[in-house]
C-alpha cells in the first residue's frame, strides 16, 4: 500500500500538556493512518519555548528525526547542539542514544519522529529516575528496582499452599 500525507492537510494538536512540555502532533496519527506494522511515526511541531518530551531513551527501539522547518536545541549524551531543516539525527538505543528537544527559538520546528516498532520498549528517563513500559504506559521510579529472588523466599511454603 502507498500512502501519501500532504502536510497542508496536517492539523496539530497538543501530544502532552504539563507546563513546558507541550509537544504537538499531526491529528490524526499518520503511522496509524498507514496501518504500519513495523515502524510508529508522527509529524511533530515544537513551538518556541517548549521541550519535547523529559529527556529520554529507550531500550528497544531506535528514532530518528528529520527536521523539516525551523530549528531546536538538542540535548544528548554529547552535549547541546542546535538542529536545523535539512537535518536528519539518529538515536541508536539505551544510556547513548538519550535525547531531548527544546525550541529555543521564535518559530516552530517541525519534525518527523519515526521509531522501530517492537511488542515491547522500556524508556528510561535519567532526570527523574523514571522507567515507562510500552505499550502498556507504566510508569514505575527506577530506585524500587529490586533482585531476581526479592520475595521469592520460602518457596516450600508456597508450594504447599498452592
Amino acid at each position: 500500500m502507498v500512502r501519501i500525507f500532504k502536510g497542508s492537510e496536517m492539523n496539530f494538536q497538543e501530544a502532552n500538556s504539563f507546563e513546558q512540555f507541550r509537544l504537538e502532533t499531526a491529528v490524526p496519527r499518520i503511522s496509524g493512518q498507514a496501518e504500519s506494522s513495523h515502524m510508529m511515526f508522527d509529524l511533530r511541531r515544537l513551538n518556541p519555548g517548549h521541550y519535547s518530551f523529559p529527556y529520554h531513551f529507550h531500550r528497544n527501539a531506535e528514532e530518528l528525526f528529520a527536521i523539516f522547518s525551523g530549528s531546536a536545541t538538542l540535548r544528548s549524551p554529547q552535549g547541546f547542539q542546535q538542529v536545523s531543516a535539512g537535518d536528519v539525527i539518529f538515536f541508536g538505543m539505551e544510556e547513548h542514544g538519550a535525547h531531548q528537544l527544546y525550541n529555543n527559538t521564535d518559530e516552530p520546528c517541525i519534525y518527523l519522529d519515526i521509531r522501530t516498532l517492537r511488542e515491547i520498549d522500556i524508556t528510561e528517563y535519567p532526570d527523574s529516575g523514571k522507567m515507562n513500559i510500552f505499550p502498556e504506559r507504566e510508569i514505575f521510579v527506577k530506585p524500587s528496582q529490586v533482585g531476581y529472588f526479592h520475595g521469592e523466599e520460602n518457596v516450600a511454603a508456597k508450594w504447599k499452599k498452592a
